[in-house]
């Protein structure tokens, strides 16, 4: 990059000051302390506390779950900057196993809570205006009850998690945080070799790729044990719950109909030869081939500039583009960058990915990004920092209503990056400049839109597979295979040798199973919701920001309905893919003109 000032280091002090500061050791007392009361409160009592009484009661317990949110947020943020280092993977443990034991005591809440009976819960929601407030909060919390186990079942399940399956995700994460990719004579971190992938540079591209494929080769037996041994725990844990298919428990959790999933699959793979297959066939010609290779699909355009944004650009294109839309916005995302809530250098041991995570309402959302200085940078940073911004603005309904389900919270991430985008397009008068960036917000719109379908399309084949015994390196190469040459189309020459082991490194099917549709569910959101935005006089901002504001106390259509939009409705897809098909047809205009 062309400036030499440091990258921009978060300052976790807002939480705590030192993961042995004594701030944390004196929360950590207070909490045992108000757990065990709180357990001498409630325990076996909740079903006659009437409606003041349960209302008191999710209050304390909310005001637990947020002190436990905090130290949990810390010790996750403190890991999240340094996985290899094994003082801090020694309390990141500890703070989990803490937790856990803490959490433990208070467990038996929800499940009393859920055994009021129907009609009693009505009847305390009519009497209590606190108690109505925790509505959305109790509904999402029952719709479980189908699937809950007996309390002490439930308490074992809760109490071994970090030492099963947790353990088998930070395994993984400090396995590909200590993995190192041989390039041109070079050991370089999964961050730095994945950025190569985009390099202007052919031979750079392979070299990166061909690292990529030897490291994950070397390690793909590790890398299959985590994933069998994490579907075959979640699958024996669907099965005691009774859940229908292995995808069930994640969309209740994102509040969201199994047919308006199915739709959205659906509809997405129907568009895969207008979309991908057509465009990967237009950049083959560009490129002067009949096929591209895997490591050409993010290349640049041949004749791209090698542009490079300073941190100060990128910050500066991207409030730019929010103080457009409406300075609120812009002002809320500015408070990131005049305080220390981004972590942006690359750096070994640090999480190779980027996220946003809203801590608590008490304190306020971090960022983590791994900023090269590249536009797809500008583009993650507009993401995230959307994210944020919805994070704030949710705060103020408290700790338990604050979250959103996976799919609504791509909204604001998603559609920062579209306000960000058509800010850059809007500038560029050249058709070539013009060219380059319509075709980079494509392929940005795949790998959300097409790419997470067919990530979800992959777990779906693994999770039932797994069912029938462990999965073998090779059925995962098969896997992986199909659904990728499916989706990406002919003009893609996919070679199971070279990347056949690429589905191992995706963080999202060992953290969070199936989350991967909920990208391409916002994305599709988002391209409708802006498709009204340009056709809106007045008053869409106010909308929007209320959509935001309102956190979880809403659901889908709820949110939409303002907008005049309903995701389920079939049509509601094929309007938000439309927006990706037209930008196509510009392109091939562009290239004619």
């Amino acid at each position: 990059m062309s400036s030499s000032a440091p990258l921009p280091r978060w300052d976790l002090s807002d939480l705590y000051p030192a993961h042995d500061a004594p701030e944390l050791i004196a929360d950590f007392e207070a909490l045992e302390a108000k757990a065990t009361a709180f357990a001498e409160a409630y325990q076996g009592r909740v079903a006659g506390l009437g409606a003041e009484g349960l209302a008191g009661a999710i209050c304390d317990y909310e005001a637990l779950s947020e002190l436990e949110g905090r130290i949990g947020s810390y010790a996750q943020l403190v890991y999240a900057t340094d996985t290899a280092d094994t003082g801090i993977g020694r309390f990141y443990q500890q703070v989990c196993e803490k937790l856990s034991a803490l959490s433990s005591k208070t467990l038996f809440f929800t499940l009393e809570v859920n055994r009021i009976k129907e009609d009693e819960l009505a009847k305390w929601l009519t009497a209590s205006q606190t108690l109505a407030r925790y509505k959305p909060w109790l509904e999402t919390l029952r719709r479980f009850l189908p699937y809950q186990l007996p309390d002490a079942v439930e308490k074992v399940v809760h109490e071994q998690h970090v030492t099963g399956a947790g353990a088998w995700v930070r395994l993984f994460d400090q396995t590909m945080a200590e993995l190192r990719f041989p390039v041109n004579g070079k050991d370089l971190t999964f961050s730095e070799t994945a950025n190569m992938l985009s390099s202007a540079k052919r031979d750079a591209r392979k070299a990166a790729a061909n690292g990529i494929s030897e490291t994950l080769g070397n390690n793909i037996r590790l890398l299959c044990y985590i994933t069998n041994t994490l579907a075959k725990d979640k699958a024996l844990a669907d099965g005691w719950r009774g859940y229908e298919a292995p995808w069930s428990r994640r969309n209740l959790s994102n509040q969201v109909e199994d047919t308006v999933v199915g739709a959205l699959v659906a509809t997405v793979r129907k568009n895969y030869p207008a979309i991908s297959h057509r465009y990967y066939k237009l950049k083959a010609r560009w490129f002067g081939l009949d096929k591209l290779a895997h490591y050409d699909r993010n290349a640049p355009l041949p004749d791209a500039s090698d542009r490079h944004f300073t941190w100060d650009q990128a910050r500066d294109t991207v409030l730019g583009a929010y103080g457009d839309f409406a300075p609120e916005l812009a002002g809320l995302g500015r408070k990131f960058f005049d305080n220390a809530w981004i972590d942006a250098p690359p750096y070994a041991g640090k999480n190779a990915g980027a996220f946003a995570h809203p801590t608590v309402p008490s304190a306020h959302p971090y960022l983590l990004v791994n900023y090269h200085g590249k536009a797809r940078d500008v583009m993650t940073l507009a993401h995230e920092l959307g994210h944020g911004v919805h994070q704030l603005l949710a705060a103020e309904q408290g700790y338990f209503l604050s979250g959103t389900p996976l799919t609504l919270a791509e909204t604001a991430s998603v559609f920062g990056e579209m306000l960000t985008f058509r800010a850059m397009l809007r500038a560029e008068t050249d058709p070539k400049n013009r060219k380059i960036l319509l075709a980079a917000k494509v392929e940005d719109m795949i790998n959300t839109v097409i790419r997470q379908t067919a990530f979800f399309e992959f777990e779906q084949q693994v999770h039932i597979r797994r069912r029938d015994g462990e999965l073998s390196p090779e059925d995962f190469t098969e896997i992986w295979m199909e659904v990728q040459r499916a989706s990406l189309g002919p003009a893609l020459d996919l070679v199971a040798q070279d990347y056949g082991h690429y589905w191992s490194y995706i963080p999202h099917f060992i953290h969070t199973p199936f989350y991967v549709y909920a990208y391409a569910f916002g994305d599709c959101l988002v391209n409708a919701l802006y498709d009204v935005y340009s056709g809106a006089d007045t008053g869409f901002q106010q909308k929007y920001f209320d959509m935001l504001r309102a956190g979880g106390t809403l659901r889908h259509k709820e949110l939409l309905a303002p907008f005049g939009l309903d995701a389920g409705d079939p049509a509601f897809w094929q309007r938000g893919l439309n927006v990706i098909i037209g930008f196509i047809d510009e392109l091939e205009a562009l290239e004619k003109a």
